[in-house]
């Protein structure tokens, strides 16, 4: 969905959940199901600033997306909804899900489903390459 449909729809997402359209949430969402709007502030690969999709038997970099509110996602798979997405778009952000189990002070493997509001794109990544207690 696209144009004037998925722009009505991007707004009504952002105007059902309370947020202002137009204004970037500063925190992060902290509860499993909590949302929060923000922007896009970075894309690119695990290992650069930018993301360029493999090439046949070319090496694949992952991706990584970094938004405004330090919401961070990582994959170590080309991810086309993020390559589809520009830093400055506005994203609405859920906390999915929370690591259990973990060694004390090591929080990585929160899961985050984002949704671009100009595409409509949506993705679910972790925010850390290893999952807490791992590498």
């Amino acid at each position: 969905m696209g144009g004037r449909a998925g722009a009505v729809l991007a707004g009504a997402l952002v105007v059902g959940l309370g947020l202002a359209p137009g204004t970037a949430a500063a925190q992060m969402p902290t509860r499993v199901g909590t949302c929060v709007a923000t922007t896009i502030s970075r894309i690119g690969t695990r290992f650069s600033d930018k993301l360029v999709k493999p090439k046949g038997d070319g090496i694949d970099e992952g991706t990584s997306v970094d938004l405004k509110n330090g919401v961070y996602g990582v994959s170590y798979a080309y991810i086309d909804a993020i390559a589809r997405s520009r830093v400055g778009d506005r994203v609405m952000t859920c906390l999915v899900a929370l690591p259990t189990g973990c060694p004390k002070g090591d929080d990585r493997g929160k899961m985050y489903t984002t949704t671009n509001l100009r595409t409509l794109d949506s993705w679910t990544l972790p925010d850390s390459q290893h999952m807490c207690g791992g590498a």
